[in-house]
This record gives C-alpha cells, sequence and structure tokens, in this order.
C-alpha cells in the first residue's frame, strides 16, 4: 500500500504548519473584503478544455473520466475557470465581485519539489474593476501576505497587450503573438539559445527571430526604453503600464514589484496585466504565486464575444510555500492541558474537560490505563504546561489536582479555580517564526 505518486497525507506538525499559512491567507483575503466560495471539483470536460481555459500543456495534465452516464468529466486543474464559471452561471452577481477560494486541484505533470499532482491552491479574483486599482490592491495583498510570512519576495509583472505592441513592432505576425509570448516565458530556464531555437522551429521568419533576438539582449529593457524604442508611448498596453506603475509607485510597492517585459506566464487566457512571485534570497527557484488579467473568459463562456467582464486573480502556491517553511525550525503550538482519570473517575473527568472547552481552553483526556510517572513523563515531553488529575481522593473533595509542570507544583482546585489559573497565566498562542500575530 502507498500513496500515487505526487500525492501526501499531511498530519502532525506539517498539517499545523499548514493549516497556520492557510489562516494567515484567509485572514487577509477577508481583510481585504473577498467573500469564500467554493467551487466544483468535477466539471464538464467541454468547459475545461475550451480554447479559453488553460492552453495545450495544461490541458494534457487535466485528469479525464467517464461517468456512470457516458459524460466525459475533468478534475479541475485550477481555480480560475472554476470561477468564471460560476460568475457566467450567475448573471445576478453584482459587480464589482470579490472571492478568495482556498482547495485543491489536480495535474498529471512532472512531480518535483513543490510541484504535486494534488495540490493545494489558494486563489483571490475580482470581477468588475476594468483599471489598474484591482491589480495594485492584489500585489498589495501579496506583499503584505508574504511579509506576515518572513518570506522575502520580488513580484515580477508584466502587461500582455504591451508585450504584444513590442512584439508588432517587432515584425511578429499577430497569429503568432500568442506563441511567441508562451517561449519568451521560458527565457530563464532554456536560455536565449534555446527560446530562439523554438521560435525557429514554430516557423517564424529569420527576420523576426533576429528582431527578437535583439530585443532580448536589450540592457535595462524597462517600460521608458522599450515604449520609446518601438515607438509605443500611446498604445492601450503602453497606458495601461505606466498607469500600474504609477501605483505602484505611489503606494510604495516598488521596494517588491520589480516590471520584466518578457514575462507573459504559461496560461493562453491572460489579455493585460500578469505578474509572478519568487523568494527574493534566489534559494528557492520555483514560482511562489502568480496571476492576472482575463477578461475575456467570462463572456466566451456565455457565447457571447461582445461581452467582456474585466478579471484579474491571483494564486498562492501552497505546496512552493511549504518548501520554503518546512526548512525552518517552528515552534510547536501550545500543547494545552492534559485531564487524567485515575481509578473510575472518568465521567468526573469528561465533564471537567466539557468546562475547561466551553471557556476555550485546549483539553486532552488521558484514557487513564497507563502508571501515572509515564502519563506525566510524555506530558512534559510533550511541553504540556499543566496536567489536571482527577483522582478519587480528589472527586470526594470536588477538587481537581493541578500540576504546573514546568514550576513542578501542586494544588487542589475546583474546576473553576482551574479555569481561572490556566487563563491567568496562558500565553499566546506559539506562532510560525515571522507569522505577525496581527
Amino acid at each position: 500500500m502507498q500513496n500515487i505518486k505526487g500525492t501526501y497525507d499531511y498530519f502532525g506538525r506539517e498539517q499545523a504548519v499548514r493549516q497556520k499559512v492557510q489562516t494567515v491567507l484567509r485572514g487577509l483575503f477577508e481583510l481585504y473584503a473577498f467573500e469564500p466560495m467554493e467551487t466544483t471539483l468535477l466539471n464538464e470536460l467541454e468547459l475545461l478544455t475550451s480554447k479559453y481555459a488553460g492552453g495545450d500543456e495544461i490541458l494534457r495534465e487535466m485528469y479525464q473520466l467517464t461517468d456512470q452516464g457516458g459524460r466525459t468529466l475533468g478534475l479541475r486543474y485550477d481555480l480560475t475557470i472554476p470561477f468564471a464559471k460560476v460568475v457566467a452561471l450567475n448573471p445576478g452577481i453584482s459587480f464589482p465581485f470579490k472571492r478568495y477560494e482556498i482547495g485543491k486541484v489536480f495535474r498529471d505533470g512532472p512531480v518535483k519539489k513543490g510541484r504535486l499532482r494534488e495540490f493545494l491552491q489558494c486563489d483571490a479574483d475580482v470581477a468588475g474593476i476594468a483599471g489598474p486599482q484591482a491589480e495594485a490592491e492584489l500585489m498589495q495583498l501579496a506583499a503584505e501576505v508574504f511579509r506576515r510570512l518572513d518570506i522575502p519576495i520580488v513580484l515580477r509583472w508584466n502587461n500582455r497587450r504591451f508585450l504584444g505592441e513590442i512584439l508588432a513592432a517587432a515584425g511578429v505576425p499577430a497569429e503568432d503573438s500568442l506563441s511567441v509570448m508562451l517561449t519568451l516565458d521560458k527565457l530563464a530556464k532554456i536560455g536565449l539559445p534555446g527560446v530562439l531555437a523554438e521560435l525557429r522551429d514554430k516557423g517564424l521568419t529569420e527576420q523576426a527571430v533576429l528582431a527578437i533576438s535583439r530585443l532580448l539582449e536589450t540592457e535595462n529593457a524597462d517600460y521608458s526604453t522599450l515604449a520609446e524604442r518601438y515607438d509605443l508611448g500611446g498604445q492601450p498596453g503602453a497606458l495601461e503600464v505606466q498607469a500600474l506603475q504609477q501605483l505602484i509607485d505611489a503606494t510604495g510597492l516598488s521596494r517588491v514589484c520589480s516590471f520584466d517585459p518578457f514575462l507573459s506566464r504559461g496560461l493562453s487566457f491572460y489579455t493585460g496585466t500578469v505578474y509572478e512571485i519568487f523568494d527574493a534570497t534566489g534559494s528557492y527557484t520555483s514560482s511562489l504565486g502568480g496571476g492576472g488579467r482575463y477578461d475575456n473568459i467570462i463572456g466566451k463562456l456565455v457565447g457571447r464575444d461582445d461581452i467582456s467582464v474585466p478579471t484579474v486573480g491571483i494564486s498562492f502556491g501552497m505546496e512552493s510555500i511549504m518548501a520554503l517553511l518546512g526548512e525552518r525550525p517552528v515552534q510547536e503550538a501550545d500543547s494545552g492541558v492534559l485531564l487524567i482519570p485515575i481509578g473510575e473517575t472518568m465521567p468526573r473527568a469528561l465533564t471537567a474537560a466539557a468546562v475547561l472547552r466551553n471557556a476555550g481552553i485546549r483539553v486532552n483526556v488521558d484514557t487513564g490505563t497507563r502508571k501515572l510517572k509515564k502519563i506525566l513523563a510524555a506530558a512534559s515531553a510533550k511541553g504540556i504546561r499543566y496536567c489536571l488529575l482527577a483522582g478519587e481522593d480528589e472527586a470526594a473533595l470536588g477538587k481537581l489536582r493541578l500540576r504546573d509542570m514546568m514550576l513542578e507544583t501542586e494544588q487542589m482546585v475546583t474546576v473553576e479555580e482551574a479555569l481561572k489559573w490556566i487563563k491567568s497565566a496562558a500565553r499566546p498562542e506559539d506562532a510560525l517564526p515571522g507569522i505577525s500575530a496581527d
């Protein structure tokens, strides 16, 4: 018996850290006024394979199945298309509409560190805002998430419309623009020779390949340099880049955001701004998250080419975040109180435990089948501060014996007195190093 490759069970310390990361994400999503959503794992294959969805590469990794009714279905490979489906199916939704979702997605792709076949995505999306405000807010959200996780990041961003304008000026035919963008996105992975070879394999003219080569070799290829070089100052994509850059500068995001004119991301549905998040130290090279603007999907899904719902989103990769955090020493969470029944006192122990739990105290009730010395030794090893002994002598007095494992002291108390004592001495729940308590 073994797990399928690329799938894992999480428990104990690792699951505790995963939940703390999710708590940070969920708290910030709600702080930014995103509403929770839960979409379906199973979807019609036609939806997932539509030309407005993820593109050829991601479709090759999709899990497909047929149900007993002969319907062809697929497991969701991201949370974006299911979100677009919800908006398309519910025309009464008022805009702007902001949602977040934390859920599993599935891809039958290569397995490596931070890249699994069954993994958790944490997404936030905004539908109904056309300007750069939505992108800037999502960038602020990302910066705050990783600040609280104590992970230094660089958020690389670009605009596909602007990149398309550059490619057109360089002589790339419009019908080849998207394909060329997806190849340029591989620059960091396969290098300039690999990019040029792939472009030639795609049938691009040698003149266009040489023009792209000169583009990629441009030093300090920032927005101003490229807009001036290709005379793009008044083009729509160039204006979008300029407007977002102004917001980035005004909000202080420039400390983490870096313009990358060759970034396009691998999914085909992005229409404007795209961004990807990386570990600023370079010790972890895979993406920690990413997203962008996809204005056309919702209208296309309802068969209306004339409808454009401006939409932008961001996705945080739990497995990549865990790959970074998993290497750090982490304090264990407060183990709470251990309540130990001695003799025939289990009813009294459970009753006392209920009182403490109702007051928000974490309580574990021992089975009472081991020797007391071993129970206390195990509690000490787990870092449990307080043990409550419910023996028959204590029961006769209507009390419990409170043992402070750190101070090595004992006292007879009622359950109400135990509650007051534990609450007065309780420390805040241990946090993951770097995760702010606010």
